[in-house]
């Protein structure tokens, strides 16, 4: 196992996505939303360098089988849909992005496990570093303690004092959880 200095050297791939539901082996996804940052040490305190930023809209495929609730959630709309990719252009884009970076995500067994699934569907090959982090397990390691906290993306931005103009659109959640796991750890 790689010691903590070599982890440091590897990007950070902040990743939120967008799906049809909440079951992985029904819904699909939809969108995904990365934030690319290298992290740096400053006066002891972690500071995000942000690289790059990645955003697809992917057309699905069982548009029937679809949770009307995930959609109205997203915001998802034919007309916003109808220059998406194929799952697997999307994600062979979105694996070169990420390619040797730590995927980070809020609520990772979810993020994950959609993820995961369209690489083993499509073929493309997973090239980001092993690690994985989830911020909700950050947030609760550093303020469990904080009375009456909850710990959705929504909560804890209200928390920090961040904004998400545009929630529960991939790369607007990927840059506020970005911001937070910043803050997370700087607390």
């Amino acid at each position: 196992m790689p010691n903590g200095s070599s982890m440091k050297k590897h990007l950070l791939a902040f990743v939120d996505t967008e799906t049809t539901g909440l079951d992985v082996d029904k819904h699909e996804l939809i969108e995904i939303g990365c934030v690319i940052a290298r992290q740096e040490w400053t006066d002891g305190k972690i500071k995000l360098i942000p690289e790059k930023e990645f955003e697809v809209k992917i057309k699905p495929d069982r548009i029937g089988d679809a949770d009307p609730v995930a959609l109205r959630v997203n915001g998802y709309n034919e007309g916003d849909w109808i220059f998406a990719h194929g799952l697997k252009e999307a994600m062979a884009l979105f694996s070169e992005v990420t390619k040797d970076a730590i995927f980070i995500s809020h609520n990772l067994s979810f993020d994950a496990g959609f993820i995961d699934k369209a690489f083993r569907q499509t073929g493309v090959p997973n090239l980001m570093h092993y690690p994985r982090i989830d911020t909700i397990s950050l947030a609760f390691a550093r303020l469990h303690n904080t009375e009456d906290l909850k710990y959705s993306l929504h909560a804890l931005s209200e928390h920090f004092g961040v904004k998400n103009p545009n929630a529960h659109t991939a790369l607007s959640d990927a840059r506020t959880l970005a911001t937070l796991y910043e803050k997370i750890m700087q607390s």
